[in-house]
């Protein structure tokens, strides 16, 4: 089943996001504090923009997500001013930082030329029980309904299942520098 993000749904999707992070392979191995991840990808998207969280769910519960933000340029910048202060103080930057504590005090930004053709971006998981079953069109779909105008995803360069799902969708590469860029025009 597809239906909009509930608040109790959050800890599941902070699971999913590190079970699934590391190009898929899962990143539980890598952090000592298992919500570091689901902060940086998962809480901004449920705290300023619910509308664009969906998820799958299945007979064992919550297993796959998708969510966006509509304007990349004002998420950031709202993320700048209203998430990362508390982050900050809370994972504070030492020598050998892991990278989302790096990505926390020095956040990337979009670029400009490609979110004025692009100005949405998604994320979307899913477990591996739910690989295969249509949840991950089916939820790019719905969120994609809500969207007015093009959308883009990062994926890492040696993430070829997230690449070819991706494209499967209809999405194609934008930009292939550090990450992949694959960006649909709706």
């Amino acid at each position: 089943m597809i239906r909009a993000y509930r608040p109790s749904d959050l800890d599941a999707l902070y699971d999913i996001c590190l079970d699934t992070g590391n190009g898929g392979q899962g990143a539980r191995h890598l952090f000592d504090d298992p919500r570091l991840m689901g902060h940086a990808y998962v809480g901004p998207y449920v705290a300023f923009e619910p509308d664009l969280v969906f998820v799958a769910e299945d007979d064992e519960g919550v297993c796959g997500y998708a969510l966006a933000a509509s304007d990349t340029e004002a998420f950031e910048d709202r993320c700048d001013r209203d998430w990362w202060p508390d982050l900050r103080v809370r994972y504070p930057l030492r020598p050998n930082a892991n990278r989302i504590v790096e990505q926390i005090h020095q956040p990337a930004r979009a670029d400009l030329m490609m979110i004025r053709d692009y100005p949405a971006h998604m994320h979307a998981n899913l477990l591996p029980r739910a690989k295969g079953k249509g949840f991950g069109g089916t939820l790019v779909r719905s969120v994609l309904e809500r969207l007015e105008k093009g959308v883009h995803v990062h994926v890492r360069h040696h993430n070829t299942h997230a690449i070819g799902f991706w494209e499967h969708i209809g999405f194609r590469v934008v930009d292939s520098a550090d990450k992949l860029v694959l960006g649909l025009r709706l």
